[in-house]
């Protein structure tokens, strides 16, 4: 499974999906938006964080713990 968070500097929100997804042991890759902005045309968040699972924008803020959990299948 290969997640990705889509994160802007200084945001509150992707720090508390960082926490969520290391207390649950899931590997993610970080992407600044600001630094790679190409990556807004395959996922057009409008604000952080964007979500990607295997390639798929989940979700575009804070998800509930549950239903992250409920995308990750665990």
């Amino acid at each position: 499974m290969k997640v990705q968070i889509l994160t802007t500097p200084n945001c509150s929100g992707c720090a508390k999906v960082e926490k969520m997804l290391d207390e649950m042991k899931i590997k993610y890759d970080l992407i600044d938006v600001t630094k790679n902005p190409k990556i807004l045309e395959k996922y057009p968040i409008l604000s952080a964080p964007g979500i990607v699972i295997n390639g798929k924008l989940e979700f575009t803020g804070v998800p509930s713990r549950e239903d992250l959990k409920k995308k990750l299948n665990i």
